[in-house]
């Protein structure tokens, strides 16, 4: 079969390795000058199906208005005349109870732990290296009052049988030495020790190579500009680009927060929207005073990460609609919560600062799998967590477009769940 890919971020080209794997023709084409150039570039570096859960959940609200008050605050919202954009709001604020937490996570974590389970599947069958580790996640606590409210995140952690450590002062400079140097600042930690980091962008342009070099080779077409999805009135038949129309016998859409976009003209709606996100990336000053791996900071929710001879930090929910400036204000968070927590560590003045747009669910799960249109296929909506998911949602789609069963319950994850 025929396969065309519109997105060639780590998603796109997740999805075109596992569907060349399986035996197809694909052809992967993205308007970038190469793989990963866009959302995939400079995230956070966390392979983290530990913490995959919605964003959503029971008191979000009230943490939300307070976000908004902090000096460093992890939330930004620029309004905007948009009614997309009020409307997503207002399905996320659906999505804050109790029982719709619980359904939406129950639909989350199976997927990012089968990912996680193919990468390292797929790390093995390869050999792709992309300055990974597996040395955990270590979430960090300023305050007492954080420590004792993780009863609930220690519960669901229980219940998916994710392996966790509660530790103490002296349990986290344990896990990350360099925190003892600053161990008035935190009184205590929730570590996953299953969780892995790596460089996303890195990955994603080896895997591309390894694609378009594999026995079955995916043919990558960058510079090129996706402008409609073709169809016959029954079935998807390609998409007519600004380098002209691309035939093809089924359309995979790993847009990111641009899906919504190519999909609606088909009568498909889906509540994709960008949450903007930034990150710098500071090379390492010190070893000794940097992280080994992933700390997350729970005041700021900011991620700092060691990937290789770097650290790269990331955070900042901002809702601006598909604005991409770089506004200093939403760097300041990122250089005080590492040159706090890690002093000395990062040459800060050679950072870059960099930001990309986290297309979000109101409810949290991606949206993978067939459409109400034959041979259209969707694997966008993955938020935050497009990096935990991405090989998992790829071998996932690959099965559906191959009619193999999928090993991941796929009612959860669907266009469909919309359309109730």
């Amino acid at each position: 079969m025929k396969v065309l890919i519109l997105g060639g971020g780590v998603i796109g080209t997740t999805s075109a390795y596992y569907l060349a794997k399986a035996g197809h023709e694909v052809t992967l084409v993205d308007r970038q000058p190469g793989p990963g150039l866009e959302t995939s570039y400079a995230n956070a570096g966390e392979i983290s199906p530990g913490y995959s859960s919605p964003w959503a959940g029971p008191g979000v609200p009230l943490k939300a208005v307070k976000w908004l008050l902090m000096k460093h605050g992890p939330l930004a919202i620029r309004p905007k005349l948009d009614p997309v954009m009020w409307g997503w709001m207002l399905k996320m604020l659906r999505n804050c109870t109790s029982a719709r937490y619980a359904v939406n996570k129950a639909r989350m974590v199976p997927i990012a732990e089968y990912s996680r389970d193919c990468l390292r599947e797929l790390r093995a069958e390869t050999g792709i290296a992309y300055d990974e580790r597996a040395r955990g996640t270590l979430q960090l606590f300023r305050t007492q009052k954080q420590l004792d409210h993780i009863g609930g995140d220690v519960e669901v952690l229980k219940e998916f049988g994710v392996p966790f450590e509660v530790l103490d002062r002296a349990g986290c400079a344990i896990a990350e030495p360099a925190l003892a140097r600053v161990s008035e600042k935190y009184v205590g930690g929730l570590r996953l020790p299953g969780d892995e980091t790596g460089d996303c962008h890195i990955f994603t342009t080896r895997l591309a190579e390894m694609a378009a070099q594999g026995n079955n080779p995916v043919e990558f077409r960058y510079g090129v500009t996706v402008e409609e999805i073709l169809t016959d009135g029954r079935r998807a038949t390609g998409a007519r680009t600004d380098k002209g129309v691309i035939e093809a016998d089924a359309v995979v859409v790993a847009l990111g927060s641009y899906s919504p976009f190519l999909v609606k003209p088909l009568g498909i709606r889906i509540p994709v929207h960008p949450v903007k996100g930034y990150s710098i990336t500071v090379p390492i000053a010190d070893e000794a005073a940097a992280p080994v791996s992933t700390v997350m900071d729970e005041t700021y929710k900011i991620a700092t990460t060691r990937l290789g001879s770097r650290i790269r930090v990331g955070g900042t929910a901002e809702l601006a609609g598909y604005d991409l400036s770089l506004r200093p204000s939403r760097r300041t968070p990122l250089d005080h919560s590492v040159t706090d927590l890690f002093p000395g560590g990062g040459r800060m003045e050679e950072a870059t600062f960099w930001c990309g747009l986290r297309p979000m669910t109101p409810d949290g799960p991606p949206v993978i799998g067939k459409t109400r249109v034959e041979g259209l296929y969707l694997n966008t909506g993955h938020g935050t967590l497009g990096w935990t998911m991405a090989c998992g949602s790829g071998r996932f789609l690959a099965d559906v477009v191959s009619g193999r069963k999928p090993e991941v319950d796929p009612a959860g994850i669907s266009v469909e769940r919309y359309a109730a």
